[in-house]
């Protein structure tokens, strides 16, 4: 096996004609496929996830769920699609407590199988903001099932971890090896029961994976395994689509899917960094990363308190306040870390694929898929190709705790894709008088396009939204720059645990952390896989697209002309 260095350099990508970027080469190339033949930026981003569900299925795959911010370039507006499952109507605390579990579920037991949410994502995405038929989306993905691509050296490493941790084991796992390996770099694996499910996807749309012969295979297969999913859990699946999380920050503003997911910690570091002047500071230096690792224990700590299903009645959105946010600043010290974090309280009044795409019209789409723990649980519905997720593993089994287990419930996610617009004044008309559009004045602030980012890797998410996003927005960094910077990781996303600096960051500022009081743990080698795999498209106002893919990953960005 090959060690895994960083040495080489990577230019941003400039191009008008449209822009993917992705964690794998095939899976940008399925999706610019897709924009060549008039698809638009939705219609590449379900080609992409489709094709790292053939080309990275131990990070993705139509067994787990996604999430996407659509920019509608028409409007002007951010859409907002959660596309997660729920817990079976079966499980309960009281039957787990029964069995054993009075704390966390472990990691990839059947009762940790939600409804996989993927596939209803992608269709309903298509439905709202697709330009082509499903038949022409899924082409790509269907033709590298069938006819197989050689594997990607960082993937067949990751492969192999899989398939020793969970894949050994699980339920007809093996149908995902080369007799009970990875494949190896550069190897063609071929998988024809994954063509199989993503041609009836193509032809029957989500009918065909929630009821139906797909249906009766995941269930036998949770049911085989010892869990209590049923085809009425299956049936019974409807993503959302909901009003975007946000926040403004300078002249942009930051968008994140709401609670479920995490993408609110991201929003509330940059509401407490925005109090800052962060301007002096370089972005590796001692001043700027403890002010940033700060801001993150206390988002954390609020994120990781109050994150929960909406729909079970958790509230958030008090925590996005201005207010609220001056009252949390006044707990980082600017000289010394404070690692014994709380969470805040109300005031008055894990292993994914990201993508992102960019059409020629100015459409955007951030995206992002996952399994949760590479294959997730690693079982297989026998002969169709993908593995069903874990993501019920982020249940709190406390029964005081918004995000305890209840039935047909959405975990706390960690999946989240971001998007950056533009914040201007309106131009008025010749007469002085805002302009008015669909009879609506549009006095005030406009937003256009800046860009889809997002970093993929558990808890690592939102703080890879942070280092990302100020690197772009505050030290107007070209997207590869600002995705090449060498990153911090609070573990686990916990507020008193170490944090991990990433090679690359000068050994006299890991010192001067610290010393402030920081516990630091160097990390190199395969290790720095825990700082994500990000991917950036910026949209320039004349319409230039300027692409960066993470070089922790084996994708790329690539552009029409």
């Amino acid at each position: 096996m090959f060690s895994i260095e960083f040495f080489s350099r990577r230019s941003p990508v400039y191009g008008k004609g449209g822009m993917v970027a992705s964690s794998q080469p095939l899976a940008t190339a399925a999706g610019l496929e897709i924009l060549s033949r008039g698809g638009n930026a939705a219609d590449a981003a379900i080609a992409a996830a489709a094709a790292l569900n053939v080309t990275e299925p131990c990070s993705t795959g139509l067994g787990g769920d996604m999430f996407a911010l659509f920019y509608d370039a028409q409007s002007a507006q951010v859409f907002a699609l959660n596309g997660s499952g729920r817990a079976p109507a079966a499980l309960t605390l009281e039957r787990v407590r029964q069995e054993g579990w009075s704390v966390d579920l472990p990691p990839f037991h059947p009762y940790t199988v939600t409804v996989p949410g993927a596939c209803a994502g992608w269709c309903d995405l298509h439905e709202r903001h697709g330009a082509l038929s499903l038949q022409e989306i899924l082409a790509p993905a269907i033709r590298l099932a069938e006819e197989g691509f050689p594997v990607a050296p960082l993937t067949a490493y990751f492969w192999q971890r899989g398939a020793e941790r969970q894949l050994r084991n699980a339920l007809n796992g093996q149908e995902l090896t080369i007799e009970g390996r990875a494949p190896r770099a550069g190897e063609v694996f071929r998988n024809p029961g994954l063509a199989r499910t993503l041609q009836q996807i193509a032809e029957g749309g989500k009918t065909a994976f929630y009821q139906g012969a797909i249906a009766e295979a995941i269930v036998d297969a949770v049911q085989q395994s010892g869990g209590c999913m049923s085809l009425d859990d299956l049936a019974a699946h409807t993503s959302t689509w909901e009003t975007p999380a946000s926040v403004p920050f300078g002249a942009y503003r930051v968008y994140e899917c709401p609670p479920n997911g995490q993408g609110i910690a991201a929003l509330l570091a940059f509401n407490l960094l925005e109090g800052f002047d962060l301007t002096g500071f370089s972005p590796l230096s001692v001043e700027r990363l403890h002010l940033e690792i700060e801001a993150l224990r206390l988002a954390f700590a609020d994120a990781r308190r109050y994150v929960a299903d909406p729909a079970f009645g958790a509230d958030w959105q008090w925590m996005l306040s201005k207010d609220y946010a001056a009252k949390r600043r006044q707990q980082i010290d600017p000289r010394h870390a404070t690692l014994d974090r709380e969470a805040g309280r109300p005031i008055a009044s894990s292993d994914t694929v990201y993508l992102c795409a960019v059409d020629r019209w100015g459409n955007a789409c951030s995206f992002i898929n996952s399994n949760y723990m590479g294959f997730g649980t690693g079982i297989v519905p026998k002969g169709w190709g993908f593995s069903l997720q874990n993501r019920g593993h982020n249940f709190h089994l406390d029964p005081a705790h918004p995000n305890r287990l209840q039935p047909r419930k959405r975990p706390y996610h960690t999946i989240i894709p971001g998007l950056i617009t533009r914040l201007s004044r309106s131009p008025l008309t010749p007469d002085n008088q805002p302009p008015v559009i669909d009879g609506v004045s549009s006095a005030g602030q406009v937003e256009t396009l800046f860009g889809p980012f997002g970093v993929m890797g558990g808890f690592m998410q939102p703080q890879g939204h942070v280092q990302v996003g100020l690197a772009l927005m505050l030290d107007g960094l070209d997207p590869q720059s600002a995705l090449d910077l060498p990153r911090f990781c609070l573990e686990d996303g916990n507020p008193s645990d170490a944090v991990a600096l990433e090679e690359g960051i000068p050994v006299a500022v890991m010192s001067a952390l610290s010393e402030m009081g920081h516990p630091v743990r160097p990390v190199s080698g395969w290790g720095r896989a825990m700082f994500g795999r990000g991917q950036v498209i910026v949209r320039e106002p004349d319409g230039v697209l300027i692409g960066g893919s993470d070089p922790r990953a084996d994708g790329c960005a690539m552009t029409l002309p």
